[in-house]
């Protein structure tokens, strides 16, 4: 779908690298720009003390790119990301503006190089305001400040941090529907622009609905505990054979009949306490309570029989080590073989869409680093001379 789209990416860590990754999946040609020394998430497992053999962080965000290590702080380090910036129709980075500035490797910098480049910054809180160049990571920007990780965790539950490079991806998605929007707008316009994306900004989306709710009311509801969910329907049960499903009614009453049949207490449906949503609600202990009991009576294969016949809306509540064998997810195209170089392949996550009939996968190995500095110098113009000098001089390795 993107093939012939040519985005040259100047940054590190997850959220800007996950959406070249996955531009990349969907046929665009992405050279990786890493500083002396790499990416740091090359080094993930050592940071945490770990010593793997693979890095599939990295490999999942980085699969299909060329890698070329050039020191912008060198003149000739810059003039080589100078000379990438005029060819591309995307400079991605995250590096902080601040620096970008001083390196003139920002937007007015670049733009003036290549009026048709669409310049799209990813940082932790945006071009603007007191914070501007601050630094940022998703558990900061996005589950922290944004208020995500404050109304996820249950009133009364200390503050826990999100799981590896959530936020990020989610910054990633908006960053690629941005970066997409604006190559639209370059067809009709011919020139390019910047773009800009936030972890703070995703995670304000993210939980957009509750937001809403704030901004509109000036109040929010805080996350309960299960026997105190403000509707106790929507709520988590565990089976006679020790596994939990999510459920979801919908809205109005009309699951209601359906989810006591499910759980072999229809009578509950008469029982005054829980006639209405209100009185479900103010009766939520009990009507809870009541519930637990009965799914607590029936193995997971025949709650699930139940719960399908109802057309109600549930799920088992699964942990990645379970998600790998589940048929659906993989007929979903969760998983997806990618490239070890070598040639064989490993399984990874997808891609976030699907187009049917498409290669829309990996298209080749994460990189090595510098794996391709003299190839992609050499596509500049530069002579094998030229880049033996740059190497030698640190500008390049």
């Amino acid at each position: 779908m993107l093939e012939g789209l040519k985005i040259v990416e100047f940054a590190t860590y997850i959220a800007a690298p996950g959406a070249a990754g996955v531009m990349a999946d969907w046929g665009a040609e992405v050279i990786k720009i890493e500083p002396p020394g790499g990416d740091p998430m090359r080094r993930f497992f050592d940071t945490i003390g770990s010593e793997q053999g693979a890095n599939p962080v990295f490999e999942l965000d980085n699969r299909g790119k060329r890698s070329i290590v050039l020191d912008i702080r060198t003149p000739e380090g810059r003039e080589a990301a100078v000379k990438l910036a005029r060819e591309a129709d995307v400079f991605l980075t995250n590096v902080r503006p601040g620096a970008l500035k001083r390196a003139r490797l920002d937007w007015e910098s670049l733009s003036a190089e290549n009026p048709r480049l669409i310049y799209c910054s990813l940082t932790g809180y945006g071009l603007e305001g007191p914070d501007a160049d601050k630094p940022g990571m998703d558990v900061a920007s996005f589950w922290s400040r944004a208020g995500v990780g404050a109304i996820t965790a249950p009133k009364g539950v200390d503050p826990f941090p999100i799981r590896t490079g959530m936020g990020d991806h989610v910054c990633s998605l908006a960053t690629i529907s941005a970066v997409l929007a604006a190559v639209i707008e370059r067809g009709r316009t011919g020139r390019g622009r910047l773009v800009e994306t936030s972890l703070l900004r995703a995670g304000v989306y993210a939980i957009g609905s509750d937001m809403a709710i704030q901004l509109r009311f000036g109040k929010l509801a805080s996350t309960r505990p299960r026997e105190g969910a403000i509707n106790p329907l929507a709520n988590f049960f565990k089976t006679a054979d020790e596994r939990w499903i999510c459920l979801l009614p919908r809205q109005g009453a009309t699951d209601w009949p359906q989810i006591a049949a499910a759980a072999g207490r229809p009578d509950l449906v008469d029982d005054p306490r829980f006639a209405s949503p209100r009185q479900r609600r103010e009766n939520g202990p009990a009507l809870v309570a009541a519930l637990d009991a009965a799914f607590a009576a029936l193995p997971y294969a025949k709650l699930a029989e139940r719960l399908d016949a109802g057309d109600l809306v549930w799920a088992p509540v699964q942990t990645p080590r379970e998600l790998v064998d589940d048929p659906q997810a993989a007929a979903a195209g969760c998983f997806v073989a990618t490239p070890d170089g070598r040639g064989g392949t490993f399984a990874a996550p997808a891609s976030p869409a699907r187009f049917p009939g498409a290669d829309d996968g990996p298209k080749g190995p994460p990189p090595a680093l510098g794996e391709h500095t003299s190839e992609v110098l050499a596509s500049l113009g530069y002579s094998p001379s030229q880049v033996e000098a740059m190497i030698a001089a640190g500008a390049a390795a």
